[in-house]
């Protein structure tokens, strides 16, 4: 495993911990463990692939593909829950870009 994919994994784990913080927060403390988890790991599974050892090309399109990868794999977790959590989803799509900005300047 790469340095690039470690930190992403981190960092997905990280913003996983937010997400789970937000989404109690916004559930009133009673969002389920299994709901709690679901959405802790679809944020360490953004790390993974936005980690992944893509094709090098320039910060701008590397932003748009992690936005991208942060829809998809928002989207998974997004559907499972009935289209009920619009605001995990969004920020999903963050996540995938602040992870790929994180990524690209500590990479130098």
């Amino acid at each position: 495993m790469n340095e690039r994919m470690k930190k992403a994994i981190i960092g997905g784990a990280v913003l996983g911990i937010l997400c789970v913080i937000g989404a109690f927060i916004r559930s009133g403390f009673s969002a389920s463990p299994i709901f709690v988890f679901s959405l802790w790991y679809n944020r360490v599974l953004l790390g993974l692939i936005v980690g992944a050892p893509w094709r090098h090309t320039d910060r701008l399109r590397a932003l748009f593909r992690s936005a991208l990868l942060g829809l998809f794999v928002s989207f998974a977790f997004y559907s499972t829950t009935g289209f009920q959590d619009p605001i995990s989803f969004v920020a999903g799509i963050i996540y995938g870009v602040l992870l790929e900005e994180w990524l690209i300047r500590t990479s130098h």
